[in-house]
């Protein structure tokens, strides 16, 4: 039987277990909070956020841990977390990311997402 995507965040972390539940809705409110005008969506059956229609950040449950994409800036830097693939941090339900980190993350990849959006908008106008 194949998983139906999830039409909402609400939805995907509804069907989470109880511990990682509460972390990706910690998690979600962080983000919320570091990126207020940002829009909910589901994106690669993930939840994410978008910010003028472009997908800035992902988080997610795995069989064994919670996990937040797009951390490459980050890569690294994180010791107690485990990294694997370009920019996937994750980590235990018990032990969640620092509110700090995710505010930070959060402003670096909405930074890095409208610069690339700028570039190529310069780029299609022919100038360079």
């Amino acid at each position: 039987m194949t998983k139906q995507t999830p039409r909402s965040i609400d939805e995907y972390i509804e069907a989470l277990g109880d511990d990682k539940r509460a972390a990706l809705e910690r998690l979600r409110k962080l983000i919320q909070a570091a990126a207020p005008h940002a829009e909910e969506c589901i994106s690669y059956h993930l939840p994410a956020f978008r910010l003028d229609g472009k997908v800035f950040i992902w988080f997610g449950a795995g069989m064994n841990h919670c996990a937040i994409y797009g951390a490459e800036t980050y890569k690294g830097e994180f010791k107690n977390y485990e990294t694997s693939g370009k920019g996937t941090l994750r980590f235990q339900a018990a032990n969640p990311l620092p509110a700090a980190f995710v505010r930070d993350l959060v402003k670096a990849r909405i930074a890095k997402v409208t610069h690339s959006a700028r570039a190529k908008e310069k780029t299609h106008a022919g100038v360079r």
